[in-house]
């Protein structure tokens, strides 16, 4: 079953997001995409809530701030 977001968001929006959130001023590197690498990501999480009716109910920033800082107490 897939489970994600039913709202695309692009690779260089996500990395942004993070490295912003997480104060940083790496650079990024943009590299080929990889023959097999789909163009568009869109999980269709359809089979998700007719199954279990499950959706997501945290916005993916939010989720990213709950990670990094599960990360930053993790590693001190």
């Amino acid at each position: 079953m897939n489970l994600g977001s039913p709202h695309e968001t692009s690779i260089i929006d996500l990395a942004e997001t993070v490295r912003r959130l997480v104060g940083s001023k790496s650079e990024l590197r943009f590299l080929p995409p990889r023959p097999d690498d789909p163009r568009r990501r869109c999980p269709d999480i359809s089979k998700a809530r007719r199954i279990l009716g499950w959706e997501p109910e945290v916005p993916l920033e939010e989720g990213l701030k709950w990670t990094i800082k599960w990360f930053r107490e993790m590693m001190g």
